[in-house]
Protein backbone atom coordinates (compact mmCIF):
# COMPACT_ATOMS: atom_id res chain seq x y z
CA UNK A 1 0.00 0.00 0.00
CA UNK A 2 2.58 2.21 0.90
CA UNK A 3 4.54 1.93 -2.83
CA UNK A 4 1.13 2.89 -4.23
CA UNK A 5 -0.14 5.51 -1.81
CA UNK A 6 3.23 7.23 -1.25
CA UNK A 7 6.05 6.11 -3.05
CA UNK A 8 5.95 5.32 -6.19
CA UNK A 9 3.78 8.70 -6.98
CA UNK A 10 6.57 10.57 -5.73
CA UNK A 11 9.13 8.54 -7.64
CA UNK A 12 7.43 8.93 -10.38
CA UNK A 13 7.58 13.12 -10.32
CA UNK A 14 11.06 13.02 -9.43
CA UNK A 15 12.17 10.93 -12.37
CA UNK A 16 10.24 13.30 -14.51
CA UNK A 17 12.16 16.49 -12.74
CA UNK A 18 15.59 14.85 -13.61
CA UNK A 19 16.42 13.34 -10.02
CA UNK A 20 15.78 9.77 -10.88
CA UNK A 21 16.10 8.03 -14.27
CA UNK A 22 14.93 4.24 -14.78
CA UNK A 23 12.85 2.78 -12.22
CA UNK A 24 12.53 -1.06 -11.44
CA UNK A 25 10.27 -2.65 -8.84
CA UNK A 26 10.43 -5.99 -7.37
CA UNK A 27 7.49 -7.76 -6.04
CA UNK A 28 6.48 -11.17 -4.96
CA UNK A 29 4.54 -11.97 -7.96
CA UNK A 30 3.14 -9.80 -10.25
CA UNK A 31 -0.44 -9.30 -9.79
CA UNK A 32 0.69 -6.19 -7.22
CA UNK A 33 3.14 -4.77 -10.10
CA UNK A 34 -0.13 -5.38 -12.67
CA UNK A 35 -2.10 -3.22 -10.91
CA UNK A 36 0.15 -0.24 -10.16
CA UNK A 37 0.68 0.15 -14.19
CA UNK A 38 -2.98 -0.39 -14.91
CA UNK A 39 -3.32 2.68 -12.54
CA UNK A 40 -5.66 5.01 -14.19
CA UNK A 41 -4.96 7.63 -11.12
CA UNK A 42 -1.27 7.32 -12.20
CA UNK A 43 -1.45 7.89 -15.99
CA UNK A 44 -3.66 10.47 -15.45
CA UNK A 45 -1.23 12.14 -12.73
CA UNK A 46 2.34 11.09 -14.53
CA UNK A 47 1.27 10.52 -18.57
CA UNK A 48 3.66 8.57 -20.53
CA UNK A 49 5.73 7.33 -17.37
CA UNK A 50 6.28 3.50 -16.49
CA UNK A 51 8.18 0.88 -14.76
CA UNK A 52 10.17 -2.22 -15.09
CA UNK A 53 8.33 -4.85 -13.74
CA UNK A 54 10.30 -7.71 -11.87
CA UNK A 55 8.60 -10.54 -12.69
CA UNK A 56 7.41 -9.03 -15.66
CA UNK A 57 3.92 -9.53 -16.54
CA UNK A 58 4.22 -12.30 -18.94
CA UNK A 59 5.28 -14.57 -15.86
CA UNK A 60 2.21 -17.28 -13.81
CA UNK A 61 0.20 -14.67 -12.01
CA UNK A 62 0.57 -17.31 -9.32
CA UNK A 63 4.24 -17.88 -9.55
CA UNK A 64 5.89 -16.42 -6.34
CA UNK A 65 9.80 -14.95 -6.94
CA UNK A 66 11.47 -14.38 -3.17
CA UNK A 67 14.90 -13.86 -4.28
CA UNK A 68 14.43 -12.06 -7.68
CA UNK A 69 15.25 -8.42 -5.88
CA UNK A 70 18.59 -9.75 -5.17
CA UNK A 71 19.32 -10.37 -8.58
CA UNK A 72 18.37 -7.16 -9.66
CA UNK A 73 19.88 -5.65 -7.10
CA UNK A 74 22.82 -7.34 -8.20
CA UNK A 75 22.50 -5.52 -12.11
CA UNK A 76 22.53 -2.67 -10.74
CA UNK A 77 25.77 0.10 -11.03
CA UNK A 78 26.95 1.11 -8.24
CA UNK A 79 25.71 4.32 -6.48
CA UNK A 80 22.37 3.71 -7.33
CA UNK A 81 18.76 4.13 -4.83
CA UNK A 82 17.28 0.98 -3.60
CA UNK A 83 13.67 1.44 -1.92
CA UNK A 84 13.07 -1.18 0.69
CA UNK A 85 9.13 -1.32 1.58
CA UNK A 86 8.34 -4.77 2.49
CA UNK A 87 7.61 -6.36 5.62
CA UNK A 88 9.39 -5.22 9.06
CA UNK A 89 11.33 -8.30 9.27
CA UNK A 90 12.11 -8.74 6.06
CA UNK A 91 14.02 -5.12 5.94
CA UNK A 92 17.38 -5.96 7.27
CA UNK A 93 18.33 -8.63 4.48
CA UNK A 94 17.07 -6.73 2.06
CA UNK A 95 19.28 -3.36 3.13
CA UNK A 96 22.29 -4.94 3.72
CA UNK A 97 21.75 -7.19 0.30
CA UNK A 98 21.56 -3.25 -1.33
CA UNK A 99 24.93 -2.03 0.98
CA UNK A 100 27.08 -5.11 -0.36
CA UNK A 101 26.27 -4.33 -3.46
CA UNK A 102 27.14 -0.59 -3.03
CA UNK A 103 23.92 1.18 -3.47
CA UNK A 104 22.56 3.43 -1.39
CA UNK A 105 19.00 2.57 0.56
CA UNK A 106 15.56 4.31 1.36
CA UNK A 107 13.75 2.31 3.73
CA UNK A 108 10.47 2.65 5.47
CA UNK A 109 10.35 2.66 8.77
CA UNK A 110 11.81 1.12 10.98
CA UNK A 111 14.69 0.32 9.81
CA UNK A 112 15.04 -3.13 11.56
CA UNK A 113 13.68 -4.77 14.95
CA UNK A 114 16.98 -5.24 16.80
CA UNK A 115 19.44 -2.47 17.76
CA UNK A 116 22.26 -5.29 16.57
CA UNK A 117 21.08 -5.14 12.91
CA UNK A 118 21.47 -0.60 12.68
CA UNK A 119 24.77 -1.20 14.38
CA UNK A 120 25.71 -4.03 11.15
CA UNK A 121 23.71 -1.71 8.70
CA UNK A 122 25.43 1.45 9.67
CA UNK A 123 29.39 0.04 9.29
CA UNK A 124 28.73 -1.16 6.75
CA UNK A 125 26.89 1.47 4.74
CA UNK A 126 30.12 3.55 6.43
CA UNK A 127 32.05 1.16 4.88
CA UNK A 128 30.67 1.34 1.09
CA UNK A 129 30.05 5.34 1.73
CA UNK A 130 26.21 4.84 1.13
CA UNK A 131 23.44 6.90 2.48
CA UNK A 132 21.10 4.83 4.14
CA UNK A 133 17.55 7.08 5.05
CA UNK A 134 14.89 5.68 7.19
CA UNK A 135 11.68 7.12 6.19
CA UNK A 136 10.26 8.69 9.14
CA UNK A 137 8.11 11.17 7.27
CA UNK A 138 6.70 12.78 10.03
CA UNK A 139 9.90 14.93 10.82
CA UNK A 140 9.21 16.90 7.32
CA UNK A 141 5.71 17.72 8.60
CA UNK A 142 6.00 21.67 9.15
CA UNK A 143 3.97 21.09 12.61
CA UNK A 144 7.33 19.07 13.46
CA UNK A 145 9.67 21.44 12.20
CA UNK A 146 8.04 24.63 13.73
CA UNK A 147 7.93 22.48 16.97
CA UNK A 148 11.34 21.34 16.91
CA UNK A 149 12.81 24.55 16.23
CA UNK A 150 10.44 26.49 19.38
CA UNK A 151 11.71 23.63 21.84
CA UNK A 152 14.94 23.92 21.06
CA UNK A 153 14.48 27.58 21.64
CA UNK A 154 13.09 26.82 25.11
CA UNK A 155 9.59 28.48 24.52
CA UNK A 156 8.13 25.49 25.95
CA UNK A 157 9.46 23.91 28.89
CA UNK A 158 10.74 20.49 29.62
CA UNK A 159 8.77 17.86 27.84
CA UNK A 160 7.03 15.62 30.89
CA UNK A 161 3.82 13.77 30.11
CA UNK A 162 2.05 13.14 26.34
CA UNK A 163 -0.26 11.01 24.36
CA UNK A 164 0.53 9.59 20.72
CA UNK A 165 -2.30 7.87 18.87
CA UNK A 166 -2.54 6.70 15.30
CA UNK A 167 -5.44 4.11 14.71
CA UNK A 168 -4.74 2.80 11.38
CA UNK A 169 -8.03 1.97 9.02
CA UNK A 170 -10.46 -1.37 9.44
CA UNK A 171 -9.67 -2.67 6.24
CA UNK A 172 -5.89 -2.83 6.93
CA UNK A 173 -7.34 -6.35 8.03
CA UNK A 174 -8.65 -7.41 4.10
CA UNK A 175 -4.69 -5.94 2.66
CA UNK A 176 -1.59 -8.31 2.39
CA UNK A 177 -1.32 -7.10 6.14
CA UNK A 178 -3.13 -10.28 7.09
CA UNK A 179 -0.20 -12.28 5.54
CA UNK A 180 2.86 -10.94 7.74
CA UNK A 181 0.98 -8.40 10.64
CA UNK A 182 1.33 -11.64 12.61
CA UNK A 183 1.88 -11.56 16.57
CA UNK A 184 5.46 -13.61 15.67
CA UNK A 185 6.64 -10.46 13.37
CA UNK A 186 5.20 -7.31 14.49
CA UNK A 187 2.02 -5.25 16.51
CA UNK A 188 0.89 -2.18 16.36
CA UNK A 189 3.46 -0.09 18.44
CA UNK A 190 6.11 -1.40 16.00
CA UNK A 191 4.71 -0.65 12.85
CA UNK A 192 2.71 2.45 13.90
CA UNK A 193 3.79 3.66 17.02
CA UNK A 194 7.28 4.03 16.38
CA UNK A 195 6.29 7.06 14.47
CA UNK A 196 5.81 8.87 17.00
CA UNK A 197 8.35 7.78 19.47
CA UNK A 198 10.75 9.20 16.95
CA UNK A 199 8.88 12.48 16.19
CA UNK A 200 9.30 13.07 20.21
CA UNK A 201 12.49 12.63 20.07
CA UNK A 202 13.01 14.59 17.06
CA UNK A 203 11.22 17.33 18.83
CA UNK A 204 13.23 17.50 21.86
CA UNK A 205 16.26 15.20 21.64
CA UNK A 206 15.55 13.73 24.54
CA UNK A 207 16.35 9.38 24.91
CA UNK A 208 13.95 6.61 25.64
CA UNK A 209 14.58 4.50 28.40
CA UNK A 210 12.02 2.26 29.34
CA UNK A 211 9.26 0.47 27.03
CA UNK A 212 6.00 -1.53 28.05
CA UNK A 213 3.71 -2.21 25.51
CA UNK A 214 0.22 -4.57 26.17
CA UNK A 215 -1.07 -5.91 23.23
CA UNK A 216 -4.55 -7.11 22.44
CA UNK A 217 -4.86 -10.11 20.38
CA UNK A 218 -7.34 -10.73 17.08
CA UNK A 219 -7.58 -12.66 14.41
CA UNK A 220 -7.46 -11.58 10.32
CA UNK A 221 -10.14 -12.86 7.93
CA UNK A 222 -8.07 -15.26 7.21
CA UNK A 223 -7.29 -16.61 10.65
CA UNK A 224 -4.11 -15.38 10.65
CA UNK A 225 -3.87 -14.02 14.83
CA UNK A 226 -2.15 -10.81 15.35
CA UNK A 227 -2.11 -7.94 17.81
CA UNK A 228 -4.74 -5.95 16.37
CA UNK A 229 -4.66 -2.98 18.94
CA UNK A 230 -1.94 -2.16 21.51
CA UNK A 231 -1.42 0.40 24.07
CA UNK A 232 2.32 1.67 25.07
CA UNK A 233 4.00 3.66 27.84
CA UNK A 234 7.60 5.23 26.80
CA UNK A 235 9.83 6.76 29.50
CA UNK A 236 12.34 9.11 28.94
CA UNK A 237 15.78 10.06 30.26
CA UNK A 238 14.07 13.23 31.91
CA UNK A 239 11.26 11.26 33.77
CA UNK A 240 8.84 12.39 31.07
CA UNK A 241 6.35 9.87 30.33
CA UNK A 242 4.63 9.13 26.98
CA UNK A 243 1.49 7.01 25.89
CA UNK A 244 1.16 5.70 22.65
CA UNK A 245 -1.75 4.11 21.85
CA UNK A 246 -2.55 2.19 18.33
CA UNK A 247 -4.53 -0.47 15.84
CA UNK A 248 -6.12 -1.52 13.10
CA UNK A 249 -9.57 -0.79 13.46
CA UNK A 250 -10.09 2.77 12.69
CA UNK A 251 -14.09 2.47 11.23
CA UNK A 252 -14.31 2.15 7.69
CA UNK A 253 -17.66 4.49 7.34
CA UNK A 254 -15.96 7.19 9.57
CA UNK A 255 -14.92 10.32 8.50
CA UNK A 256 -10.69 10.72 7.87
CA UNK A 257 -8.21 7.58 6.82
CA UNK A 258 -7.23 7.14 10.57
CA UNK A 259 -6.55 8.67 13.98
CA UNK A 260 -4.16 10.16 14.81
CA UNK A 261 -2.40 12.93 16.90
CA UNK A 262 0.37 14.05 19.67
CA UNK A 263 -0.21 16.01 22.74
CA UNK A 264 2.97 17.10 25.03
CA UNK A 265 2.81 19.38 28.28
CA UNK A 266 5.91 21.06 29.06
CA UNK A 267 7.24 22.03 32.68
CA UNK A 268 8.48 25.57 32.81
CA UNK A 269 9.20 28.45 34.90
CA UNK A 270 6.62 28.91 36.97
CA UNK A 271 4.13 27.93 34.03
CA UNK A 272 3.33 24.84 32.05
CA UNK A 273 4.20 24.41 28.22
CA UNK A 274 2.02 22.11 25.51
CA UNK A 275 2.14 21.26 22.00
CA UNK A 276 -0.83 19.96 20.79
CA UNK A 277 -0.95 18.66 17.37
CA UNK A 278 -4.29 17.40 15.71
CA UNK A 279 -2.89 15.02 12.93
CA UNK A 280 -6.89 14.26 12.70
CA UNK A 281 -8.56 17.16 12.35
CA UNK A 282 -6.34 19.15 9.44
CA UNK A 283 -9.11 21.77 8.78
CA UNK A 284 -10.32 20.60 5.93
CA UNK A 285 -13.76 18.48 5.60
CA UNK A 286 -15.58 17.51 2.46
CA UNK A 287 -18.98 15.85 1.40
CA UNK A 288 -18.57 13.58 -1.46
CA UNK A 289 -21.67 12.63 -4.06
CA UNK A 290 -20.69 9.27 -3.38
CA UNK A 291 -18.57 7.41 -0.79
CA UNK A 292 -15.38 7.99 -2.30
CA UNK A 293 -13.29 8.35 1.20
CA UNK A 294 -11.31 5.65 3.00
CA UNK A 295 -13.51 2.76 3.58
CA UNK A 296 -16.30 4.46 1.42
CA UNK A 297 -17.29 7.35 3.51
CA UNK A 298 -18.80 10.00 2.12
CA UNK A 299 -18.19 12.85 4.81
CA UNK A 300 -14.71 12.49 5.05
CA UNK A 301 -11.56 14.47 6.76
CA UNK A 302 -9.68 15.14 4.26
CA UNK A 303 -6.00 15.71 5.04
CA UNK A 304 -4.00 18.05 2.53
CA UNK A 305 -0.77 18.09 4.41
CA UNK A 306 0.77 14.44 4.29
CA UNK A 307 0.05 13.03 0.37
CA UNK A 308 -2.22 14.74 -2.55
CA UNK A 309 -2.03 14.32 -5.86
CA UNK A 310 -2.73 18.14 -7.11
CA UNK A 311 -2.53 20.87 -10.37
CA UNK A 312 1.11 22.07 -11.08
CA UNK A 313 2.63 24.15 -13.92
CA UNK A 314 3.24 20.75 -15.72
CA UNK A 315 1.94 17.83 -17.07
CA UNK A 316 -0.43 15.97 -15.23
CA UNK A 317 -0.47 16.63 -11.63
CA UNK A 318 2.59 16.26 -8.92
CA UNK A 319 2.87 15.37 -5.50
CA UNK A 320 2.51 17.30 -2.40
CA UNK A 321 2.60 17.22 1.41
CA UNK A 322 5.35 16.34 4.22
CA UNK A 323 5.22 12.57 2.43
CA UNK A 324 6.45 13.40 -0.47
CA UNK A 325 8.92 15.81 0.82
CA UNK A 326 10.51 13.44 3.09
CA UNK A 327 10.78 11.03 0.08
CA UNK A 328 12.15 13.86 -2.11
CA UNK A 329 14.47 14.70 1.00
CA UNK A 330 16.60 11.37 1.32
CA UNK A 331 16.30 10.74 -2.65
CA UNK A 332 17.84 14.32 -3.79
CA UNK A 333 20.42 14.13 -0.63
CA UNK A 334 21.66 10.70 -2.46
CA UNK A 335 21.26 12.76 -5.97
CA UNK A 336 23.24 15.69 -4.35
CA UNK A 337 25.99 13.37 -2.73
CA UNK A 338 26.63 11.56 -6.31
CA UNK A 339 26.72 14.85 -8.01
CA UNK A 340 29.23 16.22 -6.07
CA UNK A 341 31.99 13.55 -5.87
CA UNK A 342 31.37 12.29 -9.32
CA UNK A 343 34.28 12.45 -11.47
CA UNK A 344 36.77 11.92 -8.54
CA UNK A 345 38.83 9.12 -7.95
CA UNK A 346 37.70 6.14 -5.98
CA UNK A 347 39.76 6.61 -2.67
CA UNK A 348 38.83 10.71 -3.01
CA UNK A 349 34.94 9.67 -3.93
CA UNK A 350 34.32 7.28 -0.58
CA UNK A 351 36.03 9.66 1.86
CA UNK A 352 34.14 12.83 0.35
CA UNK A 353 31.11 10.90 0.25
CA UNK A 354 31.40 9.80 4.04
CA UNK A 355 32.11 13.14 4.68
CA UNK A 356 28.71 14.33 2.98
CA UNK A 357 26.74 11.81 5.04
CA UNK A 358 28.13 12.65 8.46
CA UNK A 359 26.71 16.43 7.43
CA UNK A 360 23.60 14.40 7.02
CA UNK A 361 23.64 12.67 10.34
CA UNK A 362 24.79 15.29 12.43
CA UNK A 363 21.71 17.71 10.67
CA UNK A 364 19.54 15.12 11.65
CA UNK A 365 16.52 15.96 9.76
CA UNK A 366 16.16 12.55 7.60
CA UNK A 367 16.70 9.63 10.08
CA UNK A 368 19.99 7.23 9.32
CA UNK A 369 21.62 4.25 11.34
CA UNK A 370 24.22 7.03 13.15
CA UNK A 371 21.22 9.49 14.06
CA UNK A 372 18.14 7.24 15.25
CA UNK A 373 18.98 4.11 16.57
CA UNK A 374 16.65 5.17 19.80
CA UNK A 375 13.90 3.69 17.61
CA UNK A 376 16.12 0.37 16.92
CA UNK A 377 16.25 0.12 20.67
CA UNK A 378 12.24 1.11 21.05
CA UNK A 379 11.22 -1.59 18.68
CA UNK A 380 13.74 -4.37 20.11
CA UNK A 381 12.07 -3.69 23.51
CA UNK A 382 8.39 -3.33 22.44
CA UNK A 383 8.71 -6.66 20.90
CA UNK A 384 10.44 -8.10 23.94
CA UNK A 385 7.95 -6.52 26.63
CA UNK A 386 4.54 -7.22 23.94
CA UNK A 387 5.60 -10.94 23.98
CA UNK A 388 5.96 -11.13 28.05
CA UNK A 389 3.26 -9.90 28.54
CA UNK A 390 3.71 -6.11 28.75
CA UNK A 391 6.58 -6.47 30.82
CA UNK A 392 8.67 -3.62 31.64
CA UNK A 393 11.94 -3.64 29.78
CA UNK A 394 14.54 -1.36 30.01
CA UNK A 395 17.04 0.57 27.61
CA UNK A 396 20.36 0.87 28.50
CA UNK A 397 22.99 3.28 26.81
CA UNK A 398 26.95 3.57 27.16
CA UNK A 399 29.41 1.69 25.26
CA UNK A 400 27.24 -1.37 24.88
CA UNK A 401 23.68 -0.06 23.88
CA UNK A 402 21.36 -3.16 25.13
CA UNK A 403 17.41 -3.88 26.03
CA UNK A 404 16.93 -6.04 29.06
CA UNK A 405 14.00 -7.15 30.95
CA UNK A 406 14.00 -5.18 34.76
CA UNK A 407 15.66 -7.59 36.97
CA UNK A 408 16.70 -9.90 34.56
CA UNK A 409 19.91 -8.54 33.20
CA UNK A 410 20.73 -7.93 29.60
CA UNK A 411 18.50 -9.37 26.72
CA UNK A 412 20.54 -7.79 23.98
CA UNK A 413 23.89 -6.58 23.13
CA UNK A 414 25.70 -4.08 20.88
Amino acid sequence: MITNDLLLPSLYHLQRTGVIHKIDICALDSPPLKALADSGEFREAFPGQDFAPHPSFADPPDEKFPELYKEVIAAMAPGNMVVVAIPDHLHYEAVMHALRHDQNVLCVKPLVLKYDEAVEIEKLADEKGRLVGIEYHKRFDRRSLVAKRSYALGEFGAFVLGEAKLIEPYYYRFSNFQNWFTCDHTDPFTYIGCHYVDLVHFITGLKPVEVSVYGVKGRFPNGNEAYLWSHGRVSWENGALLSVLNGLGYPDAAAGSNDQGLIMYCEGEGQTGLIFHDDHHRGVAYSYLEGIGPGGSQYNYVSPDFFRLVPWEGPGYKPTGYGYESVAGITKTIHRIGNETAGLAPGAALAQRRQLIREVDAKGLIATPANSTINELVVEAARMSVLEGAATVRIVYGDHPHVELNGNGPASRG
